[in-house]
């Protein structure tokens, strides 16, 4: 008779915690009044900090017949998107409070899909990283069409379905193909049975579908189209988690497969990462130029920085891939601060969506602007910002490693030449005095919810006449945004470690 092995639950006890919190959250949205509906917020973000406090004492080890392992990855990785769980459920409170949409399910989603990436992380097996894929993009899914009274929302979330469901289809017939190649699909045994014998047709076409799905949830061109209409049309606390958490799981999958499961395969992989790092960081950047939209702008902007990580996948040193971990913490805080801002000035239902709407800020709310204008030249990657420092290890690390990185460094710096403009431009927006009348928000844009109300001309939005006062959670969540851009500017040792457990995995 054969006994059952036992199961190693003390691996999970991170994801557990984040898996319990959900479920109370979601239980809970049914007795609690709506006035406490904070609450969910508070706990969702307490059983995050526990999850992580728990995994940071967490042994290594394989489980699950080989296909889950906690190692230096599965940590950075973790603590990587409980930051941006965390920081996405900060953010939201307010916004759907204003629009009618505060009910448990949203924080339930945000927690799901944090899990989902947590999950990415830990992945040691092509399976489990598609379950965790569509763990993480299944509540995203739902989030972007959580703007029930927005007809936008609404397609919003129905685009990113139908084309995120092609992604994973292309993603599980590229498993099937390196299975019938290898015989396998746990991620040693894989890189194994590559080394041993030639790359056949089919093998490299599995490898090839595997970097499409990845590359839509990471918003790599060519399969980044899906983005600046869904961050169009999403809620903005949505769009906002959606844009960090879905790299953070993207990128910490491409890491887990290539430097450290193909390494000894670069020669075949590279070429093909770095051209679609060039065309992500060139497409991102010019396009961005062109924006009215602070959405679509942002929605540019997470396409171009997605093509400065891919350049440190690209490249696949330890050096390189430890500056991608760094860079994904300091993307995290600028990314969700830069939509953070914009929540604040939401008002009546009216999304401040049109880049113009940012004019006279300075006057309304001197320290949001403060912290929006660190937000812009941080993402610009200018100094002292964390977002200089980020650029500055990937670029470096690029170097480093011969012509090729030289190359796709070179293309990196030039891009964020052409991205000092539009970043500049918001922030020279910011501190411009406001017109004094105008249409609202809402008329402009078209982004309304259900019970939104008429803004009068200059005094909504658009007007300096009306002080911001946004709640203390939002508060909260801009502030520890800017404190991570600004340390992480001044002292990036603070946070080196977390790159540093990563590249010891490649040495």
């Amino acid at each position: 008779m054969t006994s059952i092995p036992p199961v190693p639950l003390g691996l999970l006890a991170p994801e557990l915690v984040v898996l319990a919190v959900a479920m109370v959250v979601l239980l809970a949205d049914l007795w609690l009044p709506p006035a406490r509906r904070g609450l969910l917020v508070v706990a969702a973000v307490a059983g995050a900090v526990a999850a992580a406090w728990l995994g940071l004492g967490l042994p290594d080890g394989v489980g699950f017949a080989g296909t889950y392992v906690r190692d230096g990855l599965t940590r950075a990785g973790q603590t990587l998107a409980l930051a941006a769980t965390a920081l996405g459920l900060l953010v939201a409170p307010e916004y759907l409070r204003r629009g009618g949409l505060d009910r448990g399910e949203y924080y339930f989603l945000v927690l799901v899909a944090g899990l989902g990436a947590m999950l990415m992380a830990a992945s040691r097996d092509l399976l489990l990283l598609f379950l965790a894929l569509e763990t993480l993009s299944v509540p995203l899914y739902v989030l972007a069409a959580t703007g029930r009274g927005s007809v936008r929302s609404q397609e919003a979330g129905i685009k990113y379905f139908l084309l995120g469901a092609f992604a994973s289809a292309f993603f599980l017939y590229g498993v099937a193909l390196v299975y019938g190649t290898t015989g396998t699909t746990r991620l040693p045994e894989i890189g194994a049975a590559f080394s041993a014998q030639p790359v056949s047709a089919s093998a490299a076409a599995g490898v090839g579908l595997l970097v499409i799905g990845l590359g839509f949830k990471a918003a790599l061109v060519p399969f980044h189209t899906w983005a600046p209409d869904v961050y169009e049309g999403a809620p903005f606390p949505a769009a906002a988690f959606m844009s960090v958490v879905a790299k953070i799981g993207a990128f910490v999958a491409l890491v887990r497969v290539f430097p450290m499961t193909l390494g000894a395969l670069a020669l075949h992989w590279s070429a093909l990462l770095g051209a679609l790092a060039v065309l992500t960081m060139v497409v991102g950047n010019l396009a961005a130029l062109l924006q009215t939209s602070y959405k679509r702008m942002l929605a540019y902007s997470s396409i171009a920085h997605a093509g400065y990580l891919l350049v440190g996948v690209a490249v696949g040193t330890p050096q390189a891939v430890g500056a991608v971990i760094t860079y994904l913490l300091v993307y995290a805080a600028m990314g969700t601060g830069a939509f953070a801002v914009a929540i604040a000035l939401e008002r009546g239902g009216a999304e401040a969506d049109r880049i113009d709407d940012y004019a006279g800020l300075s006057a309304r709310a001197p320290l949001l602007a403060v912290a929006g204008g660190l937000f812009m030249v941080s993402l610009a990657g200018l100094p002292p910002t964390g977002g200089f420092m980020a650029k500055l290890g990937v670029f470096l690390a690029a170097a480093d490693a011969g012509l090729p990185g030289v190359i796709l460094a070179l293309v990196g710096f030039l891009t964020s030449v052409v991205s000092v403009y539009y970043y500049l431009r918001v922030a020279y927006v910011m501190f411009s005095p406001a017109p004094s009348a105008g249409v609202t928000p809402a008329q402009r844009s078209g982004v309304v919810h259900a019970d939104a109300t008429a803004i009068a001309p200059g005094s909504g939005t658009a007007g300096a006449a009306v002080r911001l006062h946004a709640s203390p959670l939002l508060n909260l969540a801009v502030l520890v945004a800017a404190a991570a851009v600004i340390q992480t500017g001044i002292l990036p040792s603070t946070v080196a470690a977390l790159g540093a457990q990563v590249a010891a995995l490649l040495r």
